[in-house]
């Protein structure tokens, strides 16, 4: 079964091309985009059962297609390779996409674009597996690459909406600042080690590269500029927030399973890399607790729905930062898992709710929906007390608190970063109410115009089951990803809480953000509202809902000088070198224009020019 690895990917690209360049009625373009992703989501179990019936040797194995191509030494192949880390991500992946590609036949039933929105999709999904699978470093930067152009062309997929395609573009453009800096990484790497090969790298940099070489922390550093690109970490998470501005099933592809954990996943595959340079690791952890803190503050003032979840994924993706940082990198990756099958449930929720109440994204006008929509209510319900982590039930609780223990206690943890992780429960809990107690408790604000049909409310019953029974196989989870991710454990004595006391606090913390959401936005709005009633709170409510000014910082460091430096530039030099062609092409266009007169005989005597001239030519010269 191994034998089949390159279909998973395959499979989705052929689908893409298929949907791209022929035309098919709906239902066809429906069964083709979903039974691809379905097929590659089989093969991917088939190869699961497979290699954990019969374990490869060395528990991996590599699948070589051919050589991309041959400079020198230089020779990328077209090959993909499967260990216990890309094989969790790849399933999860791929099943996930399939449950959200089924929701989107409904979703989108009514939409002009409907081929090109499934083309687009299963590009996305294609480009992502590639991602994962990939042997080398250039053929991942390819599938990274892919699904870059992908959330462009999905987040504005609306393009007629100009603020649709400026959330495109800013998504494009933020996302490649990332990518360039991981590039040149790429180079550095080769330069040094003589090799894009994964494997290769992680055995070749302990034996080139000393602990803290300035080579290695280099590297780290330029790594970690690409994954906070794509996984929306500080300080490029300002793309992430606008990219709602795509269809809902989008904001689930994007945010659960595929390009914000593109980053998670290059630090854990060169996790031998950043052990060799711990300033880069500490760098991780101290971007991932910092950005799960503002993201956090962020959620807690946005009245969009869908805004509140993009914040609440950046906050979560920084978790798992934090968890790679200290060296808890099984923690990361189990949270990678569960926060995919949560965060996916919370978009097809909130995208249930969405259309039913004919495209209102306000929370404050919705209200009252647990009985109109009984589906939305208890699957929203169960994915936000997952994300929020209630103890001891939902599978978000368990990775979570997994997390928050590594904070402490792994190899790279500290008392700090507990701290901050504990923070973030509050917020996470807090935020997270905030939205379950405003769009289904209380009163009525908008009529129910639509009801979902199963082809929307089966992913989210299926989620729902994963969002609690997924935080139930840590213990078989951990010993799986240990030979590919071994927990960075502290020095004998380091350790400065124990896993059930860390657990116990993090639960009764998650209790004092449900009390407090409960307080101030079920129970007495009014507690909240007078929270922003004076100047001071009014003036940090802004803050907080602006992205911390982010956007606007970037406008005025960056934004403006540029435009200002490509106004002053317009007229230069080389512009009027090629506006001089144009006009001696239009000078030229208007003289020929001249000749053409209508008159038989002018034109007969020209071609009889003509032809003397082209026979001198010939016979003289």
């Amino acid at each position: 079964m191994l034998g089949l690895l390159w279909l998973i990917p395959a499979i989705p690209f052929a689908s893409a091309l298929a949907l791209a360049v022929l035309r098919f009625p709906r239902k066809v373009v429906a069964w083709i985009a979903v039974s691809s992703i379905a097929a590659s989501s089989i093969i991917s179990l088939l190869v699961t059962f497979s290699f954990l019936h019969a374990p490869p040797a060395g528990n991996a194995y590599t699948e070589v297609l051919w050589t991309w191509m041959r400079v020198g030494d230089f020779r990328p192949e077209i090959a993909f390779y499967l260990d216990p880390l890309s094989l969790i991500m790849v399933v999860v992946v791929a099943f996930v996409s399939f449950l959200i590609h089924l929701y989107s036949t409904e979703f989108m039933a009514g939409d002009d674009g409907y081929s090109r929105f499934f083309a687009y999709m299963n590009l996305f999904v294609a480009s992502m597996l590639t991602l994962l699978l990939a042997n080398n470093l250039l053929l991942l930067y390819l599938g990274w690459e892919g699904v870059g152009l992908c959330s462009y062309l999905l987040i504005g997929f609306w393009y007629r909406d100009p603020e649709n395609g400026l959330a495109g573009r800013k998504a494009f453009i933020v996302t490649r600042v990332g990518d360039t800096a991981m590039l040149i990484g790429l180079f550095l790497l080769f330069h040094d080690l003589g090799t894009l090969n994964i494997q290769e790298l992680m055995q070749r940099a302990p034996q080139h590269w000393h602990l803290g070489a300035g080579a290695a922390v280099a590297a780290g550093l330029l790594l970690l500029g690409g994954a906070v690109g794509k996984s929306a970490q500080l300080p490029l998470q300002t793309w992430l927030p606008d990219a709602m501005a795509g269809p809902t099933p989008v904001s689930a592809l994007i945010h659960a399973a595929t390009m914000v954990t593109a980053g998670v996943y290059l630090i854990a595959r060169t996790h031998v890399l950043y052990s060799l340079a711990p300033p880069a690791q500490f760098a991780v952890a101290v971007v991932g607790a910092a950005t799960l803190l503002i993201a956090g503050f962020s959620a807690l003032t946005q009245w969009d729905l869908k805004r509140v979840l993009a914040y609440s994924t950046i906050s979560q993706i920084g978790y798992m930062f934090l968890a790679l940082g200290v060296g808890a990198w099984p923690a990361a990756i189990l949270h990678f898992m569960t926060h995919a099958f949560f965060k996916a449930l919370l978009f097809l929720a909130a995208g249930v709710v969405i259309q039913a109440l004919h495209e209102e994204h306000n929370i404050f006008r919705m209200g009252g929906l647990r009985k109109k929509l009984p589906v939305a209510f208890w699957t929203f319900l169960i994915a936000g007390c997952s994300l929020a982590g209630l103890p001891l039930i939902t599978a978000g609780a368990f990775s979570k608190d997994w997390i928050l223990w590594g904070a402490a206690s792994a190899a790279n943890g500290s008392m700090g970063f507990w701290i901050v992780a504990l923070i973030g429960i509050l917020l996470t809990s807090l935020y997270t109410f905030r939205m379950i107690f405003l769009v289904f408790f209380g009163e009525m604000h908008s009529e129910v115009t639509k009801k979902p049909g199963m082809a929307m409310l089966i992913p989210c019953i299926v989620l729902a089951f994963l969002s609690i029974a997924g935080g139930y196989v840590k213990t078989p989870f951990a010993h799986f990803l240990e030979t590919a991710l071994p927990w960075n454990a502290a020095a004998a004595g380091a350790v400065h809480i124990s896993e059930i006391g860390s657990e116990t606090v993090a639960g009764l913390v998650f209790l004092l953000g449900l009390v407090l959401a409960y307080v101030l936005f079920l129970r007495s709005r009014s507690y909240a509202a007078s929270l922003t009633d004076n100047a001071a709170g009014a003036a940090l409510h802004r803050f907080w809902f602006s992205d911390w000014g982010m956007d606007w910082l970037y406008d005025r460091l960056l934004v403006r000088p540029y435009a200002w430096a490509a106004r002053i530039d317009k007229g230069d030099l080389i512009d009027g070198f090629y506006s001089g062609i144009a006009e001696l092409n239009v000078l030229a266009w208007r003289v020929l224009g001249l000749t053409e007169s209508g008159r038989l005989r002018w034109y007969a005597a020209g071609i009889a020019a003509g032809s003397i001239i082209y026979i001198a030519v010939v016979l003289f010269l």
